[in-house]
């Protein structure tokens, strides 16, 4: 029997999953909750993640011709009224400002006064109020395409919050683009999902299905809705990016008029795209283990660290000049067109203490460099997409010249390694009864794996779907875009059916 070691992180995943997942964001120092009930404040750590995932997500956006812009956090009631799904998707998520000031009662309590004329909603999306200025701002075909993007924050009133994955304010880009063509709109739609999908994969180094939402589940006032879908370690999926057709409806509802080439007067075609902090959320549930925080190198804060491990006067100066010659010759090491992160802890605190504190910020690489290793021009190398007990002594030069390829090893191996994971919980079911026992953990008389993704067949009727939904709180995730005609029988009321859809439960 191996020995078991005592982990960083407790519970562990096994244990309590929700519980893990919270130890693991407080052990890596990412964020903690406000005193604000459902909103968070995000940490040094964990904002720079988020700055890392704004600047690359920038880029991709600005190379297709995407410009920033931004607009009031308010929007008057009346702008919402505008939109009547709108409104109903939203309604009972919105905070409302209904006064502007507050005033000394004179017996030391503060009292509202100044109210509004009209209430103002405290943005949870910003469609109506963006439309109101694309409204002006466009008026000939030459004016379009017009593609703007806002880095921003938003407020949704929600009733359960969880730190990243679903609070009352949280971060996120909206993007919103008019067309001229309905075919030019939908074709930007599916730009965006694609930019998502390539930047999940490639820097959060998260597998994802592109698909699109059924009725029931699109963003409300949309046409269609465009999304990427991943699969957490708890094998429940989580929605990461979303891609809106919204038609004419929002130009209609905002007056968003161009006159086109022959000179008449016609409504626009509009999208919205976003993804939200909640990619911190899906980071860290794909990817970390009992010890904390996993980093795909891409993203992370710092790609390497270096720590420092003396026992006496001597020693400290040995090691510290060995580091500071091999510093400079690190720093001008070049990782994906940006310059290696580096960290250098010199903090008087252990060398134990110090490693395990990075273990669970989840560093891609920690050097260790000690006495020996000055003696023997080496470092001693550990990788996180490894287990912490897995060091490797090798030489300066070889680190030097390779230190590249064992950051895009780590990417790869991480990517590769929740990729096989949703692979071997992703089931084809064709049996209710199956579809049944794998989505209920208490039944215990079927050998089968329990939850995941179901690839199932699916009539396209939305009883069917509410009915999954009410008995196992089991949605659909998405109709896949590389989905293949297939006869099959509906996996609830065995009617036909000619598609396969991803059902499963979901944060």
């Amino acid at each position: 029997m191996s020995k078991k070691y005592k982990t960083a992180i407790s519970p562990t995943r096994e244990e309590d999953y929700s519980q893990w997942y919270q130890q693991v964001i407080k052990a890596s120092d990412m964020a903690e909750n406000s005193d604000v009930r459902g909103c968070m404040v995000i940490k040094p750590w964990g904002y720079s993640i988020w700055e890392n995932i704004q600047k690359n997500l920038d880029q991709m956006f600005k190379e297709i011709g995407c410009k920033n812009a931004y607009f009031p956090l308010f929007i008057p009631k009346s702008f919402f009224e505008k939109e009547a799904e709108h409104v109903d998707g939203f309604a009972k998520e919105c905070a409302v400002v209904t006064h502007t000031k507050l005033e000394d009662d004179g017996q030391g309590s503060l009292n509202v006064a100044g109210e509004l004329t009209e209430p103002l909603i405290v943005r949870p999306t910003s469609e109506t109020i963006i439309g109101a200025s694309f409204s002006r701002w466009i008026s000939s075909y030459r004016d379009l395409p017009l593609m703007i993007n806002q880095w921003a924050n938003v407020v949704r009133w929600e009733l359960r919050t969880r730190l990243f994955l679903r609070t009352t304010e949280f971060l996120w880009q909206e993007g919103h683009t008019v067309h001229s063509e309905e075919q030019e709109a939908i074709k930007l739609t599916t730009i965006m999902l694609n930019i998502y999908a390539k930047f999940a994969e490639d820097y959060l180094a998260l597998p994802v299905i592109k698909g699109e939402k059924t009725v029931s589940e699109r963003f409300p006032g949309a046409l269609r809705t465009y999304c990427i879908e991943a699969m957490m370690q708890d094998k429940k999926a989580l929605q990461s990016g979303t891609s809106h057709f919204l038609g004419q409806n929002f130009s209609k509802s905002s007056n968003i008029k161009f006159q086109n080439k022959e000179g008449c007067e016609e409504y626009a075609w509009t999208t919205s795209w976003g993804v939200s902090t909640r990619l911190i959320g899906a980071l860290i549930m794909a990817h970390s283990d009992d010890d904390g925080l996993v980093l795909p190198p891409r993203i992370a804060p710092n790609h390497v660290v270096i720590i420092p491990i003396f026992r006496n006067e001597e020693d400290e100066i040995k090691v510290k000049t060995f580091i500071e010659d091999f510093l400079p010759q690190l720093n001008n090491t070049s990782y994906h067109g940006d310059k290696l992160r580096i960290e250098y802890d010199d903090r008087e605190i252990s060398g134990g203490e110090k490693n395990w504190q990075w273990i669970k910020k989840g560093v891609p690489i920690r050097l260790e460099i000690g006495p020996r290793d000055v003696a023997n021009q080496s470092v001693f190398m550990a990788r996180r997409d490894k287990a912490h007990r897995d060091k490797d002594s090798i030489s300066r030069n070889e680190f030097l010249n390779n230190v590249v390829s064992f950051l895009d090893d780590i990417q790869f191996n991480i990517f590769n390694r929740a990729l096989k994971f949703r692979e071997s919980n992703t089931f084809l079911l064709d049996d209710y009864n199956e579809f049944y026992d794998f989505f209920t953990p208490n039944n215990i008389d079927k050998p089968m794996i329990h939850g995941g993704f179901a690839y199932s067949h699916w009539c396209g009727d939305i009883k069917c779907e509410e009915e999954i939904k009410n008995r196992l709180k089991v949605t659909i995730r998405c109709i896949p875009l590389n989905s293949k005609y297939e006869e099959g029988k509906c996996i609830f009321c065995s009617s036909n059916s000619t598609k396969r859809v991803y059902f499963a439960k979901n944060y």
